[in-house]
């Protein structure tokens, strides 16, 4: 498996979004759904990794920053045939290490607190991930799960 940044021009990237978006649609209510679609995820702010095997893409990370230290994880999926491969442990593991390598100092982040959500909650907290408040533009939805990582420098 390769990571790298993403290639927005590939369309490989725009279905595996896309099939991210329809995986999020039947979890919870529009107002209660929080990826980002393509468009949003080329911001300037947004840092996107694509992980790869000889059969295209196999999951995805980004970070979104929030300001110069604290930085949101999101678009963390991986392809169902690969799952519980540790894709998304390694994606994890990549991008909070480049966060740290750019000496941001928290890493947050929300998930579904719906069933579907409970293997990502899993693999967060195993990461160290905390439960927190709502963060950033966010508010209290029973829909949703905050959790957080302070990072120490390497």
């Amino acid at each position: 498996m390769l990571i790298s940044r993403a290639d927005f021009t590939d369309p490989r990237l725009a279905s595996f979004l896309q099939a991210h978006l329809d995986d999020m649609e039947p979890t919870a209510p529009p107002e209660s759904r929080h990826a980002l679609d393509l468009s949003a995820l080329e911001a300037p702010h947004v840092r996107m990794w694509v992980a790869t095997d000889a059969d295209g893409i196999v999951g995805t990370a980004a970070l979104v920053a929030l300001d110069d230290h604290h930085e949101e994880l999101k678009s963390m999926r991986t392809e169902p045939r690969v799952r519980g491969r540790g894709v998304a442990s390694m994606l994890l593991a990549h991008a909070l290490e480049d966060a740290r390598s750019r000496r941001v100092v928290r890493v947050s982040l929300e998930t579904g607190s719906m069933s579907f959500f409970a293997p990502a909650r899993s693999l967060y907290a195993k990461a160290g991930f905390v439960p927190c408040a709502p963060f950033g533009s966010y508010v209290d939805d029973p829909n949703s799960t905050f959790m957080t990582l302070e990072l120490t420098p390497r």
